[in-house]
């Protein structure tokens, strides 16, 4: 069975095909016509309504629906899949502000000082010719001095970042407080518009929505520099502590003598929002060969985590609490109306006295891309240099 069906018999799950809204936080007399508005977002899996028995007011979020995650959603039962995917990168407060606030948070005082690894000397110490010179630790030499490696290694399982918490601070990560100007890349220009319409057709709606600040990709000024290492670092702790991740500079730099003014974001795959954003850091999912080599050829940074390695811990950090106190706010109006209409059948009335309302995130949704780790490896890598 593919992932997002259902076999006749189940009547678990139903794909549900739907356009992405970003949904304001106002107030609406006209609930009924607003709701439908409401409707359109990205639901993957539906629990249909069964009258016979009563189902739980839960949601799953995840990023990827893969037949995993399907598999979970039905081990759950009743629950909703959603992904809110592309449709929070270009929402004010979503996934580009979320890794904004991330680059511009800050770790106790003082703040890490990251530095490439050292290179492992000859373990006989006679000549202090380091590790890259010469063959490997347990590699043997051939009588041509070429290094075989041996056929038995040791390989870590592939390692995912972990589940980031809601609360930073017991990351020690304080969000977006470093001194910092932010701007929109590449604008909605039709919110102003858009905003027009759902005041017109819905007049309770208040001005300024807050779309005004919607839009794909955000470039980050630092009021001063920053040295790249301490972005590294809040990198690393903001999106769960992956064990490594693709880092890209120019040949003729170091890590630790690099210093980023402006940082360029985007969530996923970032080349058509970055490409020609002029920025010290380009910060995304992932970037191809010749995207990142056409950055540090021009004296860029690149800091790519995997494609929705950008994107995960903005379900467990933000919008999980965010989608949960909207859904809370609903379901007790939703209740309020249903219980003064009176005449209720029994299976109503036990689902109106359910106050519960239950959103998590996915504990098998990842991306395909995991670290593998050479355990026996001393040595964990080459310094960047």
């Amino acid at each position: 069975m593919n992932a997002g069906t259902e076999s006749p018999q189940s009547g678990i799950l139903k794909p549900l095909q739907t356009k992405a809204l970003t949904i304001p936080d106002v107030s609406i007399d006209d609930k009924q016509r607003f709701r439908s508005r409401l409707k359109r977002i990205t639901v993957l899996l539906e629990a249909p309504f069964d009258p016979i028995r009563r189902q739980m007011n839960s949601v799953l979020l995840t990023i990827d629906l893969t037949k995993a995650v399907a598999d979970e959603a039905i081990e759950r039962k009743d629950c909703v899949v959603y992904s809110p995917h592309t449709a929070v990168d270009a929402a004010p407060g979503g996934l580009a502000d979320w890794l904004a606030d991330i680059v511009t948070g800050h770790l106790p005082e003082p703040e890490p000082a990251a530095h490439t690894a050292e290179p492992d000397k000859r373990r006989d110490g006679d000549d202090g010719e380091d590790s890259f010179g010469s063959a490997p630790t347990g590699v043997v030499e051939t009588p041509k001095h070429r290094p075989r490696i041996p056929l038995q290694r040791t390989y870590s399982r592939p390692t995912y970042p972990s589940k980031p918490t809601a609360d930073m601070e017991e990351m020690e990560l304080k969000p977006s407080t470093t001194d910092h100007t932010r701007t929109v890349i590449h604008p909605v220009t039709h919110v102003e518009g858009l905003s027009k319409s759902l005041i017109c057709e819905f007049p309770t709606l208040k001005k300024g929505t807050g779309f005004e600040k919607a839009g794909m990709g955000r470039l980050v000024t630092f009021a001063h520099s920053q040295p790249f290492t301490y972005l590294i670092e809040r990198i690393a702790r903001g999106v769960g502590s992956p064990k490594g991740f693709p880092v890209a500079i120019p040949q003729t730099k170091q890590v630790e003598d690099i210093q980023i003014r402006t940082v360029g974001i985007c969530a996923g795959s970032g080349h058509s929002v970055l490409k020609d954003v002029d920025a010290d850091l380009l910060f995304t999912g992932e970037l191809s060969h010749h995207d990142a080599l056409a950055a540090t050829e021009k004296g860029k940074c690149v800091v790519t985590l995997f494609h929705s390695n950008t994107e995960r811990g903005f379900l467990s950090t933000v919008l999980k609490n965010k989608l949960t106190n909207v859904l809370k706010d609903e379901w007790k109006r939703m209740r309020d109306e249903v219980a003064t209409s009176g005449d209720l059948s029994p299976e109503w009335e036990d689902a109106v006295r359910d106050e519960d309302v239950l959103v998590e995130c996915s504990e098998v949704d990842r991306d395909p891309f995991g670290v593998v780790i050479l355990e026996s490896s001393k040595q964990e890598g080459k310094p960047l240099s």
